[in-house]
Order: C-alpha cells, then sequence, then structure tokens
C-alpha cells in the first residue's frame, strides 16, 4: 500500500471525475477506480441515444483510465437502489406539486453510501469525486466551502453530506478552475478528454423531457390530470391546462395558451389540478420554510443568523434571516424580495462562502 493511503475515486467517464483519479495517482495515493450504474435509460421507455454517466461509452471511457495508469477499476450496479430511492421520489414530488432536485437526493442518499459501503470492502480509508468544491474544518466539524471557480462551484449541490461522509471524502478538483483541469488532462496526453463537453441532464431523463418520463412511468397519469384549470391570482378561470404535474414555478414558456401578455406559473395546487399564472411580480416572495435540515458548519444553524442563502443552482443567493424551529425546519425571511421560490427544491445557506447547511423547501410567503 502506498504511503498515502489507498482511495476510492468515483469515475464516470467525463473530464472531472478522471483528472481526479489521475491527480491523486500522481500524488501517490492507491487509486481505485469505481463507476457507479444508476440507470438503463431503455426501461424507462425513452427513444433517445443514452448519454451521461450511465453509458457503456463512459463507462470505457472510465475503465480505460485506469488502465492506462495501472490502477483497478470496478462497475457497481446500483440501479435498484437508485430506482426504488431517486426515481419514486422524483415522481412522487411532481405528483404532490413540487419540484424535486433528485441529483442532490442522489448525493445524500445513494452515492456517498455506495460508495462508503465499497470502500470499507475494498479497504480505501477515503473516497474522492470530481465536484467542485471544498472541505474545510472548524471546532471539530466538516464543512463545505465553496470551490475557486465561481462558474463550476458545486457546494449547493453537496448540503446534505453528513459529518461521517465528509471525514472520509476528497475533493481534488476545489482549488481549481475548469480551464486549469481542461489543461491537465491535455498535459497528460488525453487530449479528447480535455475537449468533452459538459452535461447538465438528470441522467435518467437524458432527452430533458421529465413531463415525457413522468407519462411513461404512471401508467394513466395523462387521463388523469388533463383538463386543469388555469386560474389567474384572483381565481378567475383563464384557461385549460394538460395536466398539474407538468407545470413548474417560474415556469413562462409552454403553456399551451397565448394570454396577450407575459404569464408565469407562481402557484400549483394539486389537490385541485388547478394552476395559478400571475405577471412575474406575482412571482416575488419575502420568505420560506424549509425542512429536512441538515446543519454542516455548526451543530445546528444559529437562531437569527444572517446569511446568504441560495434556491437554486448557479444563483447569487439573498440576503436572509434564519429562524430555526428545532433542529428540522428553518424560517428564512429574505432582506429583499426574491422571486420564483419553489417547493421541493433546495435551500442552501453560507456564512461568507462556507455552507452553513441546507433543506427542502416546502412553502414561501
Amino acid at each position: 500500500m502506498s504511503k498515502k493511503g489507498r482511495i476510492l475515486v468515483a469515475m464516470s467517464g467525463g473530464i472531472d471525475s478522471t483528472v481526479t483519479a489521475m491527480m491523486l495517482h500522481e500524488q501517490g495515493y492507491e487509486v481505485v477506480g469505481v463507476t457507479m450504474k444508476t440507470w438503463d435509460y431503455a426501461s424507462s421507455g425513452g427513444t433517445s441515444k443514452e448519454t451521461g454517466c450511465c453509458s457503456l461509452d463512459s463507462i470505457n471511457d472510465a475503465r480505460k483510465v485506469a488502465v492506462d495508469m495501472g490502477f483497478h477499476h470496478f462497475i457497481v450496479d446500483i440501479r435498484e437502489d437508485f430506482g426504488d430511492y431517486v426515481i419514486d421520489n422524483f415522481v412522487d414530488e411532481y405528483i404532490a406539486g413540487r419540484t424535486p432536485n433528485p441529483c442532490i437526493l442522489c448525493n445524500t442518499h445513494i452515492k456517498w453510501s455506495s460508495l462508503l459501503k465499497r470502500a470499507d470492502m475494498l479497504d480505501c480509508e477515503f473516497i474522492a469525486t470530481g465536484h467542485y468544491a471544498v472541505i474545510n474544518e472548524s471546532a471539530g466539524r466538516k464543512f463545505i466551502t465553496k470551490a475557486k471557480d465561481d462558474k463550476k462551484d458545486q457546494s449547493y449541490v453537496l448540503w446534505g453530506l453528513s459529518q461521517d461522509c465528509l471525514n472520509r471524502s476528497i475533493f481534488p478538483l476545489g482549488p481549481y478552475t475548469k480551464p486549469e483541469v481542461r489543461q491537465m488532462a491535455a498535459d497528460w496526453g488525453y487530449t479528447d478528454l480535455a475537449k468533452k463537453g459538459e452535461s447538465y441532464e438528470i441522467c435518467f431523463v437524458p432527452d430533458n423531457d421529465y413531463r415525457g418520463f413522468l407519462k411513461r412511468r404512471v401508467k394513466g397519469l395523462e387521463e388523469k390530470v388533463a383538463g386543469g384549470l388555469f386560474l389567474d391570482t384572483k381565481g378567475n378561470e383563464i384557461g385549460i391546462h394538460e395536466g398539474y404535474p407538468f407545470y413548474t414555478i417560474g415556469q413562462r414558456k409552454g403553456l399551451g395558451k397565448a394570454f396577450g401578455e407575459p404569464m408565469f406559473v407562481t402557484e400549483i395546487r394539486p389537490d385541485t389540478n388547478t394552476v395559478v399564472l400571475g405577471r412575474i411580480e406575482d412571482l416575488v416572495r419575502n420568505g420560506m420554510t424549509v425542512k429536512q435540515i441538515n446543519s454542516m458548519k455548526y451543530e445546528s444553524i444559529p437562531a437569527d443568523f444572517e446569511a446568504v442563502t441560495q434556491i437554486r443552482y448557479n444563483s447569487p443567493g439573498s440576503l436572509s434571516t434564519l429562524r430555526p424551529k428545532g433542529f428540522e425546519e428553518v424560517e428564512v425571511d429574505f432582506l429583499s424580495n426574491v422571486k420564483g421560490v419553489a417547493p421541493g427544491q433546495s435551500a442552501v445557506f453560507y456564512e461568507g462562502n462556507d455552507v452553513l447547511g441546507g433543506g427542502i423547501i416546502f412553502g414561501s410567503r
């Protein structure tokens, strides 16, 4: 075993995880690569070509690097766990009128659990991924800090990691920018990899048609929800929609009807199959309720704490006051009004560049 120790590296076949593995190998770690098969797109009934981290090409790309660099590589099939938890939650949230973020749920409950389980089986002390984030420590607690590259920072999607996960995790790319990572790949002779594009779609919806996925997944859904009412903010009927699960808060395009002025989805009411539309100013909220809290930097979220709250990936965040109600719920008061608060999405609280913690948005006001 190397002096640095044995480390399990999650390898999707993309540039970030590949450079992560190569960096750690060069630094003297005994690297063990693992590629997780989370989803078989053909089983969803989709017609698009399978792409992303679960495709055969991606698995082969990861394996090739491991062979080139001389370390072991394994494929782990977690489709059953992934489907039962992540996909079922994805469907259930839309049926409940909320907008889920399956990638965050997968990180928190599936990928890290699977990685740590395999790390123990393979006698690996640490696990590493290609996320752009930094792990820091204060007063005996580990926490996430934003990466050097603002455009690639992924601290928002890691708010749910526990202390046990953070204690065994390494994010080598946090101190680097994406162009620097591409240059590393080129310097190692992987010029094609250095030019490889980004993958932004949900892995089990690679065609980005989540409505089609829901229709295929829930038999008879379309017939059950079609023909609901569009209402304006005063309760007046202004049209017919295709079914409330097929709309999200803040949506403007794809409403299926012209209203003479820009209209946005401001509220979804699953119990009556109605969707409320309003003007852009009707999206404004001054607060929200966040539940399923994971406190990261401190043992609990401090009372009446002023933080920057981010409600979607790559948003700048908004200055706010946090008012915790026990350990599982936080009331957030925005110091300036915020548009498009969507129940089901994640809210992440920052103290400067440090992640205080986060949770799931349950309601707004």
